[in-house]
């Protein structure tokens, strides 16, 4: 996957900027080596990302991070700088599970808690949700915990703060 840099009249001079970060594929993942997240520029080199990432790992939405822009424009992610005390989860119904394939109804079973999240795509129901520092962690973790147990979905933890590893 090749990023895409600003073609927009003025998109260089905006505050919203795209942060890529670049890794390896994981085996039986996704085979991008690449992700953008949106973000607002703090200063020439450090942004505050405004996204749920799917694919990276040790980011959450709120953080803040230092690039460095290559000669093409592309912000490329350097280091995390500020901690926004979200974490990021990532749940994938299971096809044949009483969830089927729908995105909506994991958002339907997480709604109480009040999680914002995206979905990947129709073809790969995979949301990703910001859980906020001030979440309920542990009735969250519970939940995701019971929903693999029963079938209804696989979740991995993609940013964990010591609050969501302690609840």
């Amino acid at each position: 996957m090749t990023p895409v840099t600003p073609s927009e009249p003025g998109a260089a001079e905006s505050s919203r900027i795209k942060v890529w970060y670049r890794f390896v594929p994981r085996e039986g993942w996704l085979p991008q080596d690449t992700e953008g997240l949106w973000a607002t520029r703090l200063s020439e080199d450090t942004a505050r990302v405004e996204n749920v990432p799917f694919l990276q790992d040790g980011v959450a939405e709120g953080e803040v991070v230092r690039f460095v822009t290559d000669a093409d424009g592309c912000h490329w992610a350097k280091e995390r700088v500020g901690a926004s005390g979200n974490c990021t989860i990532r749940v994938l119904p299971v096809p044949s599970g009483p969830l089927g394939r729908s995105a909506r109804a994991v958002h339907e079973r997480l709604s109480p808690f009040g999680l914002g999240g995206e979905v990947f795509s129709e073809e790969l129901p995979l949301v990703a949700f910001n859980v906020p520092a001030g979440a309920d962690l542990g009735g969250i973790k519970a939940l995701l915990v019971r929903g693999q147990e029963d079938g209804w979905w696989h979740f991995e933890v993609g940013c964990a703060t010591d609050a969501w590893r302690n609840a």
